[in-house]
C-alpha cells in the first residue's frame, strides 16, 4: 500500500511505512494500491484460430452484458500487414447503486486498449486503462498472448493489472476491494467465454486460420483481436463481498526467504493422459493448468498473491525458492495477505537453514528409547487420501521420554515426523492425481491420567507447539482425538491458547466409544484400515509405549549439554548490527588468488556489506558500547575490527562495491583474493536518506529517532575460504561449496550470475 504524506499548501511525498500513522501536524492520507498478475493460461489452439475467436466479441459481447459498446479509434497496419495497432475506447454500465451513480455524475465508465498484433512473431500486447475517474482512480492493465514455448500449435495467455485509488467520495476502501473482487471474477469468465467462440467457430467448420506470411499482404486482413478481459476494473461498485487481502507496496512486488531453487519445469499440461512437464519460460511462470493439478482450485486472486510473492522470493533469493505447495501454505495461514504471508514464511526459512532442518531426515536418527516408548507412526491414509499418523498419547510416558532424552530431542523427533508428512503429501499427490499438502492426525487419549499434566513435560509440549505452528501451517488438515477422559478439558485449556484459530477448527474430540457411532471415524477413515486396538480388523504397528525405565533417565546437566550440542550444529552465527557499531570478521589470506566465500540472510533490518583489504593485522577485536544508546553489545555478537584512526584509502583499501541488502534478502557470493594479508567483511547499518523532492521529514526518519530498535539489524553468516587448487570451474562462475540451500525445493541449482572478480546472488 502507497501512502502519502500531506501538509496543508505543502507538496506530496510518497513514502511506504507499513502502517497509517499520525504525528503531530503531519496527516498521513492513505491510498489503495491492488495488484493482479494472472497466472499462465494455456488454450491448445493455435494462435491465429484465438485471435479469431476474440474478434467475435466485439463491437459487443452478449456473454458479457456490462460491455456495452467499443468503439475504433484509430487503426495501422505495416506494409507488409504483419503488424496491426488498433486503439478501442470502450464502454462499460456498471452495475452500481443509483445513488453512486448520481454521486458519480456517470452512467458509463469508458476505458482506452491499445493493441499491438505481430502476426509475424505471433504474438498479442494489449493495454488498457481508464478515462472516467483518471485523475482520481488509476487503473492499469497489460495482457500478452504468444505462442507456447513447447508446441506451436497452443496459445499462452497472461495479464498483470494495478488498481490505484487516490481518492473517490470516501468510498475509497468499499471501491478497492469489490473492484477487485468484481475484476477476479470477469477474470475467470473470460477463459469460459473464449472457448464458447473456440467452439462456434469449429461448429462452422473453422478449424484453421492461415498463419501470416511475406505474400499475407495479397491476403484479406487476419481477424482483429483484443484483450481477454473485456471488463477491465470497475470503480464504483458498492460492497457485497468480503474484504480482499491486501497487496504489497510497488517495491514488494518487484517479483518474488533462505529456501531452495524451482527446477526450470513450471508449465504443467495434460495431454492424451500423459503427464507432461514442459520446460518454463525465463520467468519460471506458473500454468494454471499445473495450479489446479497440483495445488487446487484457487480463486483468480489467491493465484496473483501465490505468483507475486514467488517472483519476490525469486528477487531476493535467487536459486532459493521453496516449493509452490510450501508457499501456498503460508499464504493460506494468512488469509492470502502477501505482507503477512511474506514475514512468517522468511522467518521459517532462515529459521530452516540456521538448524539445518533440510537435512534432518538424512541425519536425524531416532534414538533408541524413541524407538521403543514414543507410540505414534503413520498408517495408510484417510479417506481424502491424506497420510495418516496416529498417536496413542494416552500411553505414552512423557515424563520418562523428557527425562531420558531432552526437550530438544523431543522436538527434534516431532519435526522429523512433520518433515516426513511433507515429503508423503508430494507422494499421495501423484498417488490420487489430485493435489493432497496436508495430513490428517488421529490421537488417541486412552489412558490420559494426571502423570501427562507432569509441567516439565507440558512445557516440552508447549514448546513443541510453538514451533510447528510457526513452521508447518495448513499442513495439518485434521485432527481426530479419540476417547477423550475427564482429564482432558484441563490439558486442552493448557494447551489451547497455542493453537492457531485455524487449526483448532480442524479438531474433533470424541469421548469414550462416541467414535464409533454415526459422524464417527468411518465417516473419515476407509473401515478396512481403522487400527485394531479402536476396534477395527487392520493391525497396526505403533508401538504401545509403556514407562521408560528410570535407568535411562539423565541428570538435567547430561540433558542439557546434549540440549545445546543439538542446536548449536550449525555452519552459521548470528550478529547485530547497531547504527555506529558494524559488525566484522578477518580473514587472513596468505596464498593470492584464494577464494573467499559467503553466504548471508538479512533477519532484520537493512545493512551494507563491505569487503576491505589491509597489509596490516588490526587491533584486537573490541565490542563498542553504543554510547548514545546507552547500549552494549551482547559478548561476541558484534566485533569492531577497524581502527578509527584508519584511514580508507591508505591504512586499508575496498575490494569490492558496496552492497547494500533488504531485510529479509538471503545473499551468497565470492572475492578472488588478488594480494596476500588481511581482509575485513563488514556489514554496517544502512542509513535510509531522506526523500529529496521535499523537505517534510519523512515518517519512518521521525520513527527512527524515537525508537532505539530502529537502529538495529540482524544478520546470520557463514563464510568460507577455498584454495584455488580446491575450485572446480571457472574462476569468473565460482559458487562457495556450502551455500546451505534448502532442501523445499525439489531440485537444488545456484545462480550463475558473476561478476569479474566476485559474484553476488541474491
Amino acid at each position: 500500500m502507497t501512502l502519502y504524506l500531506r501538509q496543508r499548501h505543502s507538496p506530496v511525498q510518497a513514502i511506504t511505512p507499513n502502517t497509517p500513522i499520525t504525528v503531530v501536524g503531519v496527516n498521513v492520507v492513505s491510498t489503495m494500491v491492488q495488484k493482479y498478475q494472472s497466472p499462465v493460461r494455456v488454450y491448445k489452439y493455435p494462435f491465429e484460430l484465438v485471435m479469431a475467436a476474440y474478434e467475435r466479441r466485439f463491437p459487443t459481447c452478449h456473454l458479457i452484458p456490462m460491455f456495452v459498446a467499443s468503439d475504433v479509434v484509430s487503426e495501422e497496419n505495416s506494409e507488409d500487414n504483419s503488424i496491426n495497432k488498433i486503439e478501442r475506447r470502450c464502454a462499460l454500465d456498471v452495475d452500481a447503486p443509483r445513488l453512486l451513480k448520481r454521486i458519480a455524475g456517470v452512467d458509463y465508465v469508458y476505458f482506452s486498449q491499445k493493441n499491438t498484433l505481430n502476426r509475424k512473431e505471433r504474438t498479442l500486447h494489449i493495454e488498457s486503462h481508464n478515462e472516467t475517474f483518471s485523475n482520481r482512480v488509476i487503473i492499469h492493465e497489460t495482457c500478452c498472448y504468444s505462442v507456447h514455448p513447447e508446441n506451436e500449435d497452443w496459445t499462452c495467455f497472461e495479464q498483470t493489472a494495478s488498481l490505484d485509488i487516490k481518492s473517490f467520495f470516501g468510498f475509497e476502501s468499499t471501491v478497492e476491494k469489490i473492484a477487485m473482487k468484481q475484476y477476479a471474477g470477469s477474470i475467470k469468465k473470460g477463459k469460459e467465454i473464449i472457448e464458447f467462440y473456440l467452439k462456434e467457430l469449429e461448429d462452422e467448420g473453422i478449424i484453421q486460420v492461415p498463419r501470416w506470411s511475406p505474400s499475407s499482404a495479397l491476403m484479406a486482413p487476419l481477424p482483429r483481436p483484443t484483450t481477454l478481459s473485456a471488463t477491465p476494473f470497475v470503480p464504483i461498485t458498492l460492497p457485497t463481498s468480503p474484504t480482499v487481502p491486501a497487496a504489497p507496496t510497488p517495491a514488494e512486488v518487484k517479483e518474488g526467504a533462505c529456501g531452495e531453487t524451482k527446477p526450470e519445469t513450471s508449465l504443467v499440461l495434460q495431454t492424451d493422459g500423459l503427464l507432461e512437464i514442459l520446460t518454463g519460460t525465463p520467468e519460471d511462470k506458473l500454468d494454471a493448468d499445473y495450479i489446479k493439478r497440483y495445488l487446487g482450485d484457487l480463486t483468480p486472486l489467491q493465484e496473483s498473491c501465490l505468483i507475486r510473492l514467488r517472483k519476490w522470493l525469486q528477487e531476493t533469493h535467487k536459486g532459493k525458492i521453496p516449493k509452490d505447495e510450501h508457499i501456498l501454505r503460508f499464504l493460506r495461514a494468512r488469509d492470502f495477505n502477501i505482507d503477512k504471508a511474506r514475514e512468517i514464511l522468511c522467518q521459517s526459512l532462515t529459521w530452516r537453514k540456521q538448524h539445518q532442518v533440510d537435512y534432518l531426515l538424512e541425519t536425524w536418527t531416532s534414538p533408541q528409547v524413541l524407538q521403543d516408548f514414543y507410540t505414534g507412526g503413520w498408517h495408510h491414509h484417510d479417506r481424502d487420501g491424506r497420510p495418516l499418523y496416529i498417536l496413542r498419547l494416552g500411553h505414552m510416558d512423557t515424563k520418562g521420554l523428557v527425562r531420558a532424552l531432552g526437550e530438544e530431542s523431543l522436538l527434534r523427533h516431532v519435526l522429523s515426523i512433520n518433515e516426513e508428512g511433507l515429503r508423503r503429501c508430494e507422494e499421495n499427490t501423484k498417488v490420487f492425481g489430485r493435489p493432497i499438502s496436508c495430513w490428517t492426525c488421529l490421537v488417541d487419549l486412552e489412558g490420559l491420567n494426571m502423570r501427562h499434566l507432569w509441567r516439565p513435560g507440558v512445557k516440552a509440549l508447549l514448546r513443541i507447539i510453538e514451533v510447528v505452528e510457526a513452521n508447518y501451517p495448513e499442513t495439518l488438515g485434521r485432527l481426530l482425538i479419540l476417547r477423550a477422559p475427564r482429564v482432558f478439558p484441563v490439558l486442552w485449556t493448557l494447551v489451547s491458547p497455542f493453537i492457531d484459530e485455524n487449526t483448532r477448527k480442524k479438531f474433533l474430540i470424541y469421548a469414550g466409544n462416541d467414535y464409533q457411532g454415526p459422524g464417527g471415524l468411518v465417516d473419515y477413515i476407509d473401515k478396512e484400515i481403522i487400527p485394531d486396538f479402536l476396534g477395527g480388523e487392520c493391525m497396526c504397528e505403533v508401538p504401545e509405549g509403556g514407562l521408560v525405565p528410570k535407568s535411562m533417565y539423565r541428570t538435567p546437566e547430561e540433558l542439557e549439554t546434549e540440549d545445546v550440542r543439538l542446536w548449536t550444529e550449525t555452519i552459521y552465527q548470528s550478529s547485530s548490527i547497531f547504527k555506529g557499531a558494524p559488525h566484522e570478521i578477518l580473514i587472513e589470506i596468505i596464498d593470492a588468488s584464494s577464494v573467499i566465500t559467503w553466504d548471508f540472510d538479512v533477519c532484520k533490518g537493512d545493512v551494507v556489506f563491505n569487503i576491505y583489504h589491509s597489509k596490516r593485522a588490526p587491533q584486537a577485536p573490541r565490542k563498542d558500547a553504543l554510547g548514545q544508546h546507552a547500549i552494549t553489545s551482547p559478548v561476541g555478537n558484534n566485533v569492531q575490527l577497524i581502527d578509527k584512526s584508519w584511514t580508507l584509502g591508505q591504512d586499508y583499501s575496498m575490494v569490492e562495491s558496496p552492497l547494500t541488502c533488504k531485510e529479509g534478502e538471503s545473499v551468497q557470493g565470492s572475492h578472488i583474493t588478488r594480494w596476500p594479508g588481511f581482509y575485513i567483511l563488514q556489514w554496517k547499518f544502512h542509513n535510509m536518506p531522506s526523500c529529496a523532492a521535499t523537505n517534510l521529514p519523512r515518517v519512518d526518519d521521525v520513527l527512527a529517532t524515537l525508537q532505539v530498535s530502529s537502529h538495529k539489524c540482524k544478520v546470520m553468516y557463514y563464510t568460507e575460504v577455498l584454495g584455488s587448487e580446491d575450485f572446480r570451474g571457472s574462476m569468473t562462475s565460482l559458487e562457495s561449496s556450502h551455500s546451505g540451500f534448502s532442501q523445499l525445493s525439489a531440485v537444488t541449482t545456484t545462480s550463475n550470475q558473476s561478476k569479474c572478480s566476485s559474484m553476488i546472488s541474491r
